[in-house]
This record gives C-alpha cells, sequence and structure tokens, in this order.
C-alpha cells in the first residue's frame, strides 16, 4: 500500500527527513512514533500530498504522491492533528459537503453519509452545529470527513489529542475496527493507545527510522531482561546487597519510598526470580508489602531506543 524509499525534507539547513526508508502492507495498522521534532508529522504531511519532499520517492497504491497528487488523494482520509471544521455548519451539511469536494453525489453520497454517520457514532449529532460539539465529537466528525469517500488508506496524526479517558478509548477501538477494511497509519504520543491499537512500529529519531517491527515483537525482545519489584523493611545496604546475590539478578536499584525501601531487580533473560526473593526475605525476617513482576512496555522500548 506504501512504499517510500530514500525519502528526504529540508527546511534550509535543518534536516527534518533523512533517506527514510519503509513499506506498508495493506490491512496493516502501523503507529509512527517519536519525540518532538523528529519528522513524525512532516513524513504524514508528505504522504498525503500537503508538502513536497525534497528527495526521494513515495508510491501510495502503485501511484506516485508527487507527479500523481490528484489520484493518490482520492486514495487518502488525512485527519491531521488539529482537526479542520466549519464551526458554523451542522454535521450533516458539513459532511455533504465535503462529500462534493471528493467526488461524491446523489444516491453514492446520501449512502456514504448515512454509513460514516453510523460507523463514526454521530447519527444523533447530525442536525447539529458544529461550534456546539465536544471535543470528542468534533474528533468523530473529523474521522467520518475522512472516511467520507471510503479510501483504502487512512493517515491519521495524533487522533486522540485532547480527548479524555472515556473518549480516548472508544477512538482507539472504532480505529481497531477500521483496520478490517482500510490501512491505517497513525502518530500519537499516548504510547499506550499505540500499543494496544497497532500492528506494527515504526521509530522515528531525528529523521530517520531506528526500529521498525511489529510491536509484539518489540515488547517481547524488551521482557528477555524482566524486572522484579519488591517493597520491603529492613537494613538498606543489606537488603540491596543480598538482593544483588540471588542467581539471576544482574543489577539492583532502589528507588525513593517512605518508610518501605522499594528495590527494582532486573533480572536476567527468562529467568522469574520472584521464588528466591521471596525465601531470602522469610529467612532474613524483613517485611514485605509487595513482589511482583513487571511486563515490558512500549514506552520502555520508546525510551530505550530514543535515548
Amino acid at each position: 500500500m506504501i512504499h517510500v524509499r530514500n525519502l528526504t525534507k529540508r527546511y534550509g539547513k535543518v534536516v527534518a527527513l533523512d533517506n527514510v526508508s519503509f513499506d506498508v502492507e495493506a490491512g496493516e495498522i502501523v503507529g509512527v512514533l517519536g519525540p518532538n521534532g523528529a519528522g513524525k508529522s512532516t513524513a504524514l504531511r508528505i504522504l498525503s500530498t500537503y508538502l513536497p519532499a525534497s528527495g526521494g520517492t513515495v508510491q501510495i497504491a502503485g501511484l506516485d504522491v508527487f507527479t500523481d497528487s490528484l489520484q493518490v488523494r482520492s486514495r487518502i482520509g488525512y485527519l491531521p492533528e488539529s482537526t479542520p471544521l466549519y464551526d458554523d455548519m451542522r454535521v450533516g451539511e458539513y459532511l455533504t459537503y465535503r462529500g462534493n469536494l471528493k467526488g461524491l453525489f446523489g444516491r453514492r453520497l446520501r449512502k456514504r453519509l448515512y454509513e460514516v454517520l453510523a460507523v463514526c457514532g454521530i447519527e444523533d449529532a447530525r442536525d447539529s452545529v458544529i461550534q456546539h460539539l465536544s471535543k470528542g465529537y468534533r474528533q468523530r466528525v473529523g474521522l467520518a470527513d475522512a472516511l467520507i469517500h471510503d479510501p483504502p488508506l487512512l493517515i491519521l496524526d495524533e487522533p486522540t489529542i485532547g480527548l479524555d479517558p472515556h473518549q480516548i478509548r472508544e477512538v482507539r477501538e472504532f480505529i481497531k475496527g477500521l483496520g478490517k477494511r482500510h490501512t491505517v497509519l497513525l502518530s500519537s504520543h499516548i504510547l499506550s493507545e499505540v500499543q494496544m491499537t497497532c500492528d506494527r512500529v515504526l521509530i522515528i529519531q531525528g529523521g530517520r527510522i531506528v526500529v521498525s517491527d511489529r510491536t509484539a515483537n518489540l515488547l517481547a525482545l524488551m521482557e528477555s531482561g524482566g524486572r522484579v519489584v519488591l517493597e520491603v523493611q529492613g537494613p538498606a545496604e543489606v537488603i540491596e546487597r543480598q538482593l544483588a546475590a540471588v542467581p539471576g539478578v544482574k543489577r539492583v536499584t532502589r528507588e525513593p519510598g517512605g518508610d518501605w525501601l522499594r528495590f527494582v531487580c532486573l533480572c536476567e533473560g527468562g529467568m522469574d526470580v520472584r521464588p528466591d526473593v521471596f525465601a531470602l526475605v522469610t529467612r532474613e525476617g524483613w517485611a514485605l508489602r509487595e513482589l511482583q513482576a513487571e511486563k515490558a512496555n512500549l514506552e520502555d522500548v520508546f525510551l530505550q531506543l530514543t535515548r
């Protein structure tokens, strides 16, 4: 679906994208991550034909983004970070207008309008003036706009920005459902949402892709060296020294706490040291309040790879 080779974008002497290459297959939901200024939004804008590139090639559905931009746009639904809506229009009126701009008229337009209102859950807001809608509903209207012409590719830049936790969950489930019919490329700062939504992750840093892999593979890589966390009461230096001597423990760190001492044990891959740690605590007579293994998440992967 997306074929990018040696994509470069310069702003004067600043290189926003530096020979970036990647592919996205049809039906994938791919997350694009990176620190602020890494080049995520620049890449999405180029793919969406909103921004020219300084070099490289981009093909979407076999079409060149730079020479066949009008045809490419008909195959893309784009939701920018700040959803641009006409506040004085009603939802149905706005989506009809947007559908007309995208070449939909008559029966086909009415059918698609009915479908996107239903799939985005905004049937009850069809006659509402956009400026009176909540942030969550405005975001849904933007998604309906991106979907109105039934494009094979959706490019979503920060689709959950500014939403409350309930709205984020709703949009997340909605995007996961879209993956059954569309290819989705999305950028987000909410790493937990990317972890729960995306099949694969691209991490960009300094204008370059530092990793491209399936989300499950990245998490498995991080979990090859697990962590065990415990909270105990006792002599701090003695506890730290004896924990470090437990077989399978590579490193022990002590985190700030109150009356209870909190230790984090970094363990060898595949080893569960909790039984040995519990035996040590019991033998020494220390009071134990917590003992658990922590699973790696996408935030751990992101921090390690962009550090």
